[in-house]
C-alpha cells in the first residue's frame, strides 16, 4: 500500500529561506574592505597664499586612492566664497587650508586639522608698506586715504590688515591681483599703503630699486596653514587616512606641502581675529570704506 506523508507548507518555508539567504549571501560575497566612502574630495585652494598647481597634487591623489580603495578628485577653489561654499556644504573630505580659510572652517565649520602644512606655508606676518617720503607716522595716518589689500581670504594681505585697520574710514581699498601689484602701487602713487607678507616684501621689494619703502605696521604672527578633514568622515575613516598620510613616503608629501612630523598650530586666537573681521567684509568696497560694522558705524555717525 503506498503511504502518503504531508508536510504542512510552513516547514517547508524556513529551509527555503535559508536557501535564499545562502544564495543571497554568495552574490555579495565581496566584503568591503574598509569603511572609506566610494568616493574622496580633496579641496585645493587657487587664490591666495594657498595658490597651487593642481599637478603638485597628483601623486598624493594617487597614493590616498591606493590606500583608501576610495575614487579620489581634485577639487580647486579659485576664490575665498567658492571655498567656503565647499566647506559649509561639506563637499570636500579633505582640505588643503590656507590660515584664512582654515580659521573658518575650524571655527565655524568644525573641521578637524590633520596635519601641519609648513612645508609650503610657513609662519609669516603682514606688514603695512608706505613709501619713505610719506608723511604717514602710524595707522592711524590712513585715515581717509587710498590703501591696497591683497585677494579676498589671503591671509597676510587681507585678514590681519583688515583687523589692524579696524575702526578707520579710508577713501577707497584696492584689491590687489599680485603681492608684486602691491609695491607697484605705492611706488606709483595710485595708493598711499599696502599690505604684503613679509616674506612676500623681501622678494619683490628688490624689483624697485628706485623706490624707498617704509614698514608702517607689522602684524601679529599668523600660523601656518593646516590639512583638514570634514567632520562628516566617522572617527574609524580619519584615522585611516590619518596613519596613509603619516605614512606617506617623504616626497609625496613634500610635494602636496604637508609635515607629519610638524606640530598644528593653535587656530584659537586667528578664528577670533577673523570672526571679529567678517562682520566689516560687506563694507570693504564702498567708497569710502568705513571699518566698522553696520549698526557700529552707525552710531558713530549719529
Amino acid at each position: 500500500m503506498k503511504t502518503t506523508i504531508f508536510i504542512p507548507p510552513r516547514f517547508l518555508l524556513f529551509p527555503l529561506v535559508a536557501l535564499i539567504g545562502i544564495f543571497g549571501l554568495g552574490c555579495n560575497s565581496q566584503p568591503k574592505i574598509n569603511n572609506i566612502p566610494d568616493q574622496l574630495t580633496i579641496g585645493v585652494i587657487s587664490y591666495g597664499e594657498g595658490k597651487t598647481s593642481l599637478d603638485k597634487y597628483e601623486r598624493f591623489k594617487d597614493y590616498i586612492a591606493s590606500q583608501t580603495r576610495a575614487m579620489v578628485d581634485l577639487e580647486p577653489a579659485y576664490n575665498e566664497l567658492q571655498a567656503i561654499d565647499q566647506i559649509r556644504n561639506k563637499e570636500w573630505e579633505l582640505v588643503f587650508a590656507p590660515p584664512g580659510l582654515a580659521a573658518i572652517a575650524i571655527g565655524k565649520e568644525l573641521y578637524i586639522p590633520l596635519f601641519s602644512m609648513e612645508g609650503v606655508s610657513n609662519r609669516q606676518r603682514s606688514l603695512l608698506i608706505v613709501r619713505e617720503d610719506k608723511p604717514i607716522t602710524k595707522i592711524s595716518d590712513l585715515a581717509n586715504k587710498t590703501v591696497a589689500l591683497g585677494e579676498i581670504g589671503s591671509a597676510a594681505g587681507y585678514y590681519v590688515p583688515l583687523y589692524d585697520l579696524y575702526g578707520l574710514t579710508l577713501a577707497e581699498i584696492r584689491f590687489a591681483p599680485t603681492p608684486k601689484t602691491v609695491l607697484e602701487w605705492i611706488s606709483d602713487g595710485t595708493v598711499d599703503a599696502g599690505a604684503i607678507s613679509e616674506q612676500d616684501f623681501e622678494l619683490h621689494r628688490r624689483s624697485f630699486r628706485e623706490t624707498k619703502f617704509r614698514t608702517l605696521h607689522t602684524s601679529r604672527w599668523i600660523p601656518s596653514g593646516v590639512m583638514l578633514l570634514s567632520p562628516t568622515v566617522d572617527r574609524n575613516q580619519q584615522q585611516q587616512i590619518q596613519k596613509a598620510m603619516n605614512d606617506a613616503p617623504a616626497d609625496i608629501a613634500a610635494d602636496a606641502g604637508y609635515v607629519p612630523a610638524a606640530k598644528i598650530p593653535s587656530y584659537q586666537e586667528f578664528i577670533k581675529l577673523v570672526e571679529k573681521v567678517q562682520p566689516i567684509e560687506a563694507r570693504v568696497k564702498q567708497k569710502p570704506a568705513v571699518l566698522l560694522p553696520e549698526t557700529s558705524a552707525q552710531q558713530k555717525s549719529s
